[in-house]
């Protein structure tokens, strides 16, 4: 749809909180880098992972092996610039994903699954680029029964105004509501600049925060290149402005978490309890007769706790 964003004149240089530079982490398959948690920040709204994968390139035959593995506490959702993942989870979910769209698994009291290149992608080279982030659940939804789901780019809403394309992938911002049912308020948007396009991020959420994926930006007259991570003020009017090169930026936030989460390994959770109750289960590796079990036609390994 057509859009006619309100662009502020000015953002002050302190409305930025935070600058962030992602980590190298190895996840066994290859290396991402990672924004979320960091020092600054432990979360961006309800984000508190954020992963960028790639650009990675792939011989004939090969690609991504993410075995299965465990979640609690958290929703997950996996959006794609190149490439395609095959997913497969404990509900059953048996689902490609292709750039552009959007997996949505929302673990709950317990999940698991498991994330590989598809057989057609590796009939030939191929490549992976791609975004995923983690939500923590409100502290009452932690125990909620798992869930998944996939939206095509046809159901995302799509914003266009002079030099901006935003694709809205999660919660609700500029009016629209991406079809995903979440559990607190929060927006996730894809957002593609021309060269020196301007750009005002959501005005109606608490927390807000963009990762520069490609490209640069400046904000408040200072430059800032890809791989960054900002996060904003609550209460300011910010708007960037892509460098000459254009810009393709990853923008989210939302409602402020009600307090610190705990994280081990694949686990997010209020309560250190349930995390040990967690860890326990899947060390003991007793599939079905606890919180996991492994997805379906995709249960002849696992990823053991470290």
């Amino acid at each position: 749809m057509s859009w006619n964003p309100n662009i502020a004149d000015d953002t002050p240089p302190e409305a930025i909180e935070a600058v962030i530079v992602p980590r190298s982490r190895d996840i066994g398959a290859f290396e991402v880098r990672r924004a979320l948690p960091s020092q600054q920040r432990q979360m961006v709204g309800p984000f508190i992972f954020f992963d960028q994968a790639g650009p990675a390139e792939f011989l004939t035959g090969q690609g991504v092996d993410i075995r299965p593995h465990p979640h609690i506490g958290l929703g997950t959702v996996t959006y794609l610039y190149q490439g395609d993942f095959h997913h497969r989870d404990s509900l059953g979910s048996d689902q490609l994903i292709r750039p552009g769209e959007v997996n949505w698994m929302v673990a709950g009291r317990g999940v698991t699954h498991s994330e590989r290149t598809s057989a057609e992608g590796r009939q030939g080279p191929n490549s992976l680029f791609g975004i995923q982030t983690w939500v923590a659940l409100p502290e009452d939804k932690e125990e909620v029964a798992p869930s998944f789901e996939h939206h095509g780019r046809p159901e995302l809403p799509l914003l266009e105004a002079e030099g901006i394309t935003a694709r809205l992938l999660l919660g609700r911002a500029y009016g629209e509501t991406a079809p995903a049912r979440l559990h607190s308020e929060a927006f996730y948007l894809d957002v593609t600049l021309a060269p020196g396009a301007r750009y005002p991020l959501p005005d109606d959420h608490e927390d807000r925060g963009l990762y520069i994926t490609t490209g640069s930006i400046s904000v408040a007259g200072e430059p800032f290149e890809a791989g960054r991570m900002m996060v904003f003020r609550p209460g300011d009017a910010i708007t960037v402005t892509a460098g000459e090169q254009g810009a393709r930026l990853m923008v989210l936030g939302g409602e402020t978490m009600n307090g610190h989460r705990h994280i081990w390994w694949n686990f997010v959770s209020a309560s250190r309890e349930r995390i040990e109750a967690a860890k326990a289960d899947w060390k003991a590796g007793r599939w079905g007769e606890g919180l996991f079990t492994l997805p379906p036609g995709d249960d002849a390994e696992h990823v053991p706790a470290p």
